[in-house]
């Protein structure tokens, strides 16, 4: 949200209340206290009709510095908040008449008192970034109301990753950003997976403290600065020390929470009946024996919406004119050793025989004069289940429950994202706060449902926020079937990894349209060197023989499907190695090139390859005709594939057929 007009002037109908100078610092217990009104204190005159910001520091743990800036204290803290894990953590404040010091490890907050707005964040004695003159402030927008809003500098080829799945460009700088999951499908500057965390390349990550809508400027309003802000009366955010980025990632994991470990099983290939397809019974047996037939291994078969009745989402219930024997078909599926997901969501439709359940048992979201919250967006008089309400979580895995003990191995969390502002939570909470935070609550609960069940989980959930990378896996949405959805794909997977999610899949080929066997076969290469894999679309199937069987007058689909599912199959000690890294430190399984090679500069912009793990390099080809061009890093490397070896710190460019694709290993 710009509040400027330019660098010096303020927008129309924007009142401005910038800190003017830190007074008084103070230490209150573990806390550096100090207070920033809004012009130098001359005289006692000029403590009069004057705002006055409160400032506090503290360190949850080692190399942390909070930063909490209040303005009103006195409004009811309705919540919700993200679950934090703090740690014992022993800090150190200094006070002298010109500054004051906390200090955390080597990471320290030092606050210029009595002249002027100056705070510098530093690691030992170098400055990692710093408060600036008119950065930290009270603004009043007379049409939306208050916010507070602080910023950070950017120095020199500082350069800005994260927040979140988003698809646009790689490198953050430049952009405004408002984190707000929305669904918007992956071409768009909308996200299905807001975070309000983002790290740079100078050492240090920004955790700002709020489930509502943080709005960001990214050296966008103010070039050399990274301003965020949020509605109301206090900001709170983390300063997160590195150096590197993997530690960077490792401290801002251990404060929202590591990734769980995947069930071995989930690593293998997933099959989906697709969307609007039509099936039934019959049409899943022939996928399936297809599969074995044309010995493709298969993990997971999923069954998309129309599993259950159209106008009767979700009522959870098989529909028995397509579907006539559930329980008999699902023990059919897995006597071949394959697992069962079905499609769920938040919505409870109107015709859905759980309405009048939900609605008597006070399960649903409310309007304010105590009516069920109904839209018609997705199905017919729908309404959302409140998963503030402790009841209605039992009510809704209640009948989940009874699908685990069918022989369902996993849910798709499908949606969360739609969540109104205009409705009353069971627990009193913030509307406006709940929005990104329902799909913490949501996937949190099915999640620990099958852990309890099954007592192992996996989830393909949508919607997320931060600490939702705790219950994996996140698949990247709706996308098209393109070469660039494909490019747009890899981004939101590579800023969601750099968030600490450490699992992530997309939909091979492309969710919306039908692709044309040239992408559908590239996009194999990428999805099944992902960390998961899964075969779905909207209104056409994804078994590899419906696209070129016949006709392809060089490697089918089915020889390419072949052949990377076993070669991942081959790679599953590097993937089991990466998902213990992920689980334990955060860092994720398909990651960022700059997080695995921080020091090396031409690593910093690249999100058209990515690691697997520390030890594979992958570059995906976005080409009709099979040209790729990509960077090996400095080192010895291995072609996985053909075994050619080669030294890195260069450039190549590559010409690859079907049952090809760049992959090294790195040896040294």
């Amino acid at each position: 949200m710009k509040f400027t007009n330019g660098y010096w002037m303020i927008k129309e109908g924007i009142e401005p209340h910038f800190a003017a100078c830190a007074i008084e610092p103070q230490q209150q217990g573990k806390e550096l206290v100090v207070y920033a009104p809004e012009r130098p204190i001359r005289h006692r005159g000029d403590t009069l009709n004057a705002q006055l910001l409160t400032i506090r520091y503290s360190s949850p743990m080692k190399n942390v510095i909070r930063v909490r800036v209040s303005h009103f204290e006195g409004s009811e803290d309705r919540g919700p908040h993200f679950e934090l894990f703090e740690e014992e953590c022993k800090s150190v404040i200094n006070m002298s008449e010109k500054n004051a010091e906390l200090k955390s490890g080597d990471l320290s907050v030092c606050v210029d008192v009595g002249s002027g707005w100056n705070n510098c964040f530093c690691a030992g004695t170098s400055v990692l970034t710093k408060n600036l003159n008119r950065s930290t402030g009270y603004m009043i927008d007379r049409e939306k109301g208050a916010f507070i809003k602080d910023e950070l500098s950017l120095s020199v080829g500082e350069l800005v990753y994260g927040l979140g799945e988003r698809f646009g460009a790689f490198v953050k700088n430049g952009q405004s950003i408002d984190i707000w999951n929305a669904d918007g499908g992956s071409a768009s500057e909308q996200a299905y997976k807001n975070i309000p965390f983002y790290l740079t390349n100078k050492g240090y990550g920004v955790f700002i403290n709020d489930p509502g809508n943080v709005s960001l400027e990214i050296g966008s309003e103010k070039t050399a600065r990274v301003q965020f802000c949020v509605k109301g009366e206090i900001l709170e955010y983390f300063i997160i020390y590195g150096p590197q980025p993997k530690a960077i990632l490792e401290r801002y994991t251990a404060l929202t929470g590591k990734p769980a470990m995947p069930p071995e099983w989930s690593f293998g290939l997933w099959l989906s009946t697709s969307f609007t397809t039509s099936y039934d019974e019959k049409t899943v047996m022939s996928f399936i024996n297809g599969m074995e037939e044309r010995k493709i291994p298969l993990s997971v078969f999923h069954f998309d919406c129309f599993w259950m009745k159209g106008f009767n989402w979700c009522d959870f219930t098989w529909d028995r004119e397509t579907f006539p024997d559930p329980k008999g078909m699902l023990s059919r599926i897995k006597a071949k050793g394959i697992k069962i997901c079905v499609w769920i969501n938040p919505y409870i439709a109107q015709r859905s025989h759980l309405f009048m359940e939900g609605k008597k048992g006070g399960y649903f979201l409310k309007r304010k004069d105590g009516s069920v919250y109904q839209t018609d967006q997705w199905q017919a008089g729908m309404a959302i289940v409140d998963f503030s309400n402790p009841s209605a979580v039992k009510w809704y895995l209640g009948e989940l429950g009874k699908l685990t003990d069918m022989g369902v191995d996993c849910f798709k969390t499908d949606f969360g994202e739609k969540i109104p502002e205009d409705v009353v939570y069971f627990d009193g909470g913030d509307p406006h706060r709940h929005h990104n935070y329902y799909s913490y609550l949501y996937n949190k609960a099915v999640f620990e449902l099958l852990e309890k069940k099954n007592g192992e989980a996996v989830l393909f959930a949508r919607s997320a926020t931060a600490g939702a990378q705790r219950f994996p896996l996140h698949w990247g949405g709706d996308c098209e079937s393109t070469f660039e959805a494909m490019a747009e794909t890899l981004r939101g997977g590579l800023s969601l990894g750099l968030c600490g999610f450490g699992f992530w899949s997309h939909d091979i080929g492309g969710f919306e349209g039908t692709p044309n066997a040239s992408l559908f076969k590239r996009w194999l290469a990428f999805g099944l060197l992902s960390s998961h894999s899964r075969l779905h679309g909207s209104t056409s199937y994804r078994v590899p023989w419906s696209v070129d069987e016949e006709s392809c007058q060089s490697e089918t689909a089915l020889d390419v499907c072949r052949f990377f599912t076993e070669l991942k199959k081959s790679l599953m000690p590097f993937l089991l190695k990466a998902s213990k890294e992920a689980c334990e430190k955060g860092t994720p399984v398909l990651r960022a090139m700059f997080l695995e090679f921080p020091d090396d500069p031409a690593c910093a912009y690249l999100d058209r390859q990515y690691m697997l793990g520390s030890d594979l390099l992958v570059a995906p080809v976005f080409s009709e005709d099979g040209d790729v061009t990509y960077y090996l890093p400095e080192g010895e490397w291995t072609q996985v594939i053909t075994g050619e070896t080669a030294k890195g710190g260069c450039w190549k460019t590559e010409n690859h057929g079907f049952l090809s694709i760049p992959l090294w290993r790195r040896t040294i």
